[in-house]
């Protein structure tokens, strides 16, 4: 089971958090200040790590993630209410994997919390995924349907596979470039549109990829 600290002093914001995290099968441990996130981080030795930049206390989060960064590699995703470059650097530089502005959705927070753990070899999903005559081998890349392998380009299956490290949430557009395409890629939003009709057209009726309107995606 993939093991959850979140330090955050907002009680609503960290109650929520715990129960987007919760229903992913997580187990979630909460802390409301440095202190308190870094003892539980020692003792819990958790797979992930979230992360409060303005806690309360002698120890704000960048404070908190150098002492982390001392003695694990644990991926950290920073929270902040500040929308600020140099902040964002900082935090990178670090040791921070990566970094959400407040206010956010509960469901970005989980998608790309699966995002920096399946980009370091943590699976959160099985690696099995199977919608009717499609059958999706994650850890081999390799897409089936029926007794034949479908060939996708290396951007159409970097979309797939955050669209089932997700299934069952909505995504932007944006949310999948980031997720697909990386953060810093920078270009035109519908290209993911162009990527969903190629999926739909490779993989056919039984892929369940349902477009919400207004919204973005969602697989199952």
């Amino acid at each position: 089971m993939t093991s959850i600290v979140v330090v955050e002093d907002e009680a609503d914001i960290a109650q929520l958090l715990a129960l987007y995290m919760g229903n992913e099968g997580w187990a979630v441990h909460l802390a409301e200040d440095g202190e308190a996130g870094l003892a539980a981080i020692r003792a819990r030795s958790p797979d992930f790590v979230v992360l409060d930049i303005g806690l309360p206390g002698e120890m704000d989060g960048f404070q908190v993630c150098q002492e982390i960064r001392r003695s694990s590699d644990v991926p950290v995703l920073f929270l902040t209410a500040r929308d600020d470059e140099i902040d964002r650097i900082l935090g990178l530089e670090i040791g921070a994997d990566d970094y959400v502005t407040k206010p956010f959705s509960p469901r970005e927070i989980v998608a790309r919390i699966k995002a920096v753990l399946r980009r370091g070899g943590q699976r959160s999903e099985p690696d099995r995924t199977v919608f009717g005559a499609i059958e999706i081998l994650s850890e081999r890349h390799e897409v089936k349907v029926g007794d034949g392998v479908v060939e996708l380009a290396a951007q159409e299956w970097a979309l797939l596979d955050s669209l089932v490290v997700n299934q069952g949430s909505v995504l932007t557009r944006q949310q999948l470039l980031d997720l697909a395409w990386g953060a810093d890629w920078i270009g035109d939003p519908r290209t993911v549109d162009v990527h969903v009709r190629q999926l739909r057209r490779k993989l056919g009726d039984d892929l369940p990829l349902v477009t919400i309107r207004g919204s973005g995606y969602r697989l199952g």
